[in-house]
């Protein structure tokens, strides 16, 4: 099996649940640290313009999104698992909803404590090319009780289920939800000085917090960007066996090649930013089946149909562009 490869940087909270997915099932991988924001040239051509961190690479073939990314490690390492007790519908539906309620009432929050430390040109980008809002702490500040009872009410399910003492969110053992939950809180227990825990209700859930963490990442080793790229080119895409080859929702069909091509559209109220992938058939008559076309220079035979979400549903097609502060 090919080696796993995430592209990350270390204050990433999205890459942050991915490397404690890592450390659930004791995974080595291979680390590729990326800058926090665009251009990332060796990274782009894989990932046909996803501009999200983090990505999963396995061999030839791209996951973009947590919401792929950890579905894609149960398939090849199934054990031990990130659905416990029969819990996957539960499990991917409400670590969807979390990361739609919480998100903007989490930056809200963090930028409270160190909006006023944010470099222009990281609130410039966040906002052009990213979240469609401002996260300087003066353009968060009057929303500040909002994003609060916000954070409260999705913290207060959290307790409820976890205040018969159990390990984990199921029981005695962590799930893809938890790594979910961890990842908001962790956003702000690791930014935050420790008054965050008393202003969004964090205090309860600190024992589990630290359950979470004791995961750890698994067994991570370097690996450059180039070396990554090298890997890419040289392998052959894995056959797709985990769906039907023409399921896609969409319409798009097995064997067609497909550019990417992304495009943002504004926030709407407490969602960041929409930022949606289109996909179009490519007018080329000989098509090699089940890959995509990219506009870099990486040979399209050797990147299979990429795995994406598409932003507002919780099903699996499209490119989705989950947000990530960090």
């Amino acid at each position: 099996m090919a080696e796993l490869i995430l592209h990350h940087y270390e204050l990433s909270t999205f890459s942050e649940k991915i490397r404690a997915a890592f450390g659930l099932k004791k995974l080595a991988w291979r680390s590729v640290d990326t800058p926090p924001a665009p251009p990332r040239p060796l990274l782009m051509p894989l990932t046909g313009g996803y501009r999200r961190i983090p990505v999963l690479q396995v061999g030839a073939d791209i996951y973009c999104d947590t919401n792929i990314i950890l579905p894609a490690l149960e398939r090849l390492h199934a054990a031990p698992t990130f659905y416990p007790a029969g819990s996957e519908g539960v499990v991917r539906g409400l670590s969807f909803a979390w990361g739609r309620a919480m998100w903007i009432p989490t930056i809200g929050v963090l930028s409270h404590f160190i909006g006023d430390m944010f470099p222009p040109e990281f609130i410039k980008d966040r906002k052009e090319g990213y979240l469609g809002i401002d996260i300087s702490k003066a353009a968060m500040a009057p929303s500040l009780s909002l994003n609060l009872q916000r954070v409260h009410a999705q913290y207060a399910w959290l307790k409820a289920a976890l205040a018969d003492s159990r390990r984990f969110i199921f029981g005695d053992a962590p799930s893809a939800l938890d790594l979910t939950c961890y990842q908001t809180t962790f956003l702000l227990r690791k930014n935050c000085p420790p008054e965050v825990d008393t202003m969004a209700g964090l205090a309860p859930l600190a024992a589990w917090y630290e359950r979470i963490a004791a995961l750890g990442h698994g067994t991570p080793r370097p690996m450059t960007a180039d070396e990554a790229f090298a890997a890419a080119k040289a392998a052959t895409p894995a056959p797709v066996t985990h769906m039907a080859p023409d399921s896609d929702p969409s319409g798009l069909r097995a064997g067609q090649t497909v550019d990417g091509h992304a495009r943002r559209q504004r926030a709407g109220p407490g969602f960041g930013n929409a930022g949606r992938g289109r996909c179009r058939r490519d007018r080329d008559p000989s098509p090699r089946p089940g890959r995509w076309r990219s506009p870099h220079p990486l040979p399209a035979a050797r990147l299979r149909r990429r795995r994406c979400l598409t932003q507002g549903d919780g099903h699996d097609h499209h490119r989705h562009q989950q947000t990530d502060l960090s």
